[in-house]
């Protein structure tokens, strides 16, 4: 279950360059995984295929960590 996250992001604007500014938010919003809980919530997933997903990622995940680990 998708938690509801409370914690806002602040970049500082420096110089007037926005463009840096732009950037940086989105590499925060990278790394906090929201672009990936935005597309995820864009449309309804059923429970069943919500399971089946998580499983595949757990599962995906696993094998990266094991793969890490024997190199």
């Amino acid at each position: 279950m998708l938690l509801a996250r409370t914690m806002a992001l602040f970049v500082n604007v420096k110089d007037n360059n926005v463009e840096q500014a732009i950037r940086t938010l989105k590499k925060k919003m990278q790394r906090e995984g929201l672009y990936k809980e935005m597309k995820l919530r864009k449309h309804y997933e059923k429970p069943c295929l919500k399971r089946a997903r998580v499983k595949e990622e757990n599962i995906r995940r696993a094998r990266k960590s094991a793969k890490r680990s024997n190199d």
